[in-house]
């Protein structure tokens, strides 16, 4: 199908969920989706600039701003946002708090800023920012450079994953670097190199340096990819597509292990029949250890049946990210060939846009018309076609 078609319906649909306050999650009205959320708004404000639609980037500008306004006396910024004509309701996390709309709200307003050569627009907000970087040193717990998370504390809501996770890592590092970008702090300098450094001896193979955890370093076999997670109780070392694309993205790895990256990550892609990555790989299931985990993590109904949702679902959205990862590392035709598996997948049932897939049946989960899946065809399509580039 003609990419120009599909970018065509992925900006109507940012057009339809763009309200006074922000972008809201999904056009669809289902009331925890008609909010405005952290990472959703920012992820749907990348694609904005990347679109260069003034309407799109001024929604983002008002994301920021309905986020940065209800951000916590103790620096949180909020989960989610829902406005309404008398009423205010804010959430911080449900099961837990959201350690990742802290670095993703970051990340916003130094894009932004970027995009539109306001540094004053960053300035503006510079007493926001320092709080959550104050926040984030406090979420190290041990003041160790990792943050600690908790489970259900990121976009992964309902999957395993806690302690050291490694996407939360990686965000926060492009966060330091975006804000560093304009702020220039010889502090947040090396603390991007500290946790670049925790990073690279804790989640990569025959690292030298002292580990966190050495035992259970010693126990796993880091060989294609980074583990998605490790805490006191061990190592997760489930495949995890977000943050193998951000570590990808962010360059993080020797050059050798991050070529073992891409490697396994465009043969897993090849494998599944909707040509996407999965979001996490292998699935768990009712035979494995983690089962009790998973099936017990889930505030209303459970989701996570294996080949689905975070479970080895696939997500259009993940997929997004690890275009631009591809395109970082000079690979612009499996890139090319990935927005047009993305597009595929937004495009069932008449540009439906779901949330994620069934790995093995390719059966739409999840809510329709979601933002974010519509943000990845904008940003992918954008890169490859218009040469876009973030601040990274």
């Amino acid at each position: 199908m003609d990419n120009d078609i599909n970018y065509g319906e992925a900006i109507k649909l940012l057009q339809r969920v763009a309200s006074s306050e922000g972008f809201l999650a999904s056009a669809q009205n289902i009331s925890n989706y008609k909010r405005v959320w952290a990472r959703d708004g920012v992820i749907c404000g990348l694609a904005a600039l990347a679109s260069g639609d003034e309407n799109l980037i001024e929604t983002f500008k008002h994301t920021l701003e309905t986020l940065a306004n209800n951000q916590h006396k103790n620096g949180t910024i909020p989960s989610n946002v829902m406005t309404t004509e008398k009423i205010v309701e804010v959430s911080y996390g449900g099961l837990a708090g959201r350690v990742d709309a802290v670095t993703w709200f970051i990340i916003g307003i130094c894009q932004y800023a970027y995009y539109k050569k306001d540094k004053a627009f960053v300035a503006k907000y510079n007493a926001v920012i320092e709080k959550c970087l104050q926040l984030l040193e406090a979420w190290e717990f041990n003041n160790k450079g990792l943050l600690y998370v908790p489970l259900s504390g990121n976009w992964a809501d309902e999957y395993i994953t806690d302690g050291y996770v490694l996407y939360d890592q990686l965000l926060r590092i492009w966060a330091l670097k975006s804000y560093n970008y304009f702020v220039k702090d010889i502090e947040i300098t090396n603390k991007i190199e500290k946790i670049t450094a925790q990073i690279e001896i804790n989640f990569t193979p025959n690292s030298i340096g002292e580990k966190y955890h050495d035992r259970a370093y010693n126990e796993i076999n880091i060989q294609e990819f980074m583990p998605c997670a490790f805490s006191p109780a061990g190592y997760k070392t489930q495949f995890d597509a977000f943050a193998n694309s951000l570590a990808l993205y962010l360059n993080i790895g020797s050059q050798e292990f991050q070529n073992k990256i891409l490697k396994y990550c465009i043969a897993l892609k090849n494998q599944i029949p909707l040509q996407l990555l999965p979001a996490f790989w292998p699935p768990i299931y009712d035979s494995d250890l983690d089962w009790n985990l998973l099936k017990n993590n889930c505030k209303y109904e459970f989701r996570n049946y294996p080949n689905e949702f975070h479970n080895g679902g696939s997500w259009t959205m993940v997929n997004g990210f690890f275009g631009l990862a591809l395109l970082s590392k000079g690979k612009t035709s499996e890139a090319s060939e990935l927005l047009e598996a993305i597009n595929k997948a937004n495009a069932v049932d008449d540009f439906s846009f779901y949330e994620n897939f069934n790995s093995e049946t390719k059966a739409p989960n999840g809510v329709p018309f979601c933002a974010w899946s519509a943000a990845a065809t904008v940003m992918l399509n954008q890169s490859i076609n218009t040469n876009f580039k973030f601040l990274v």
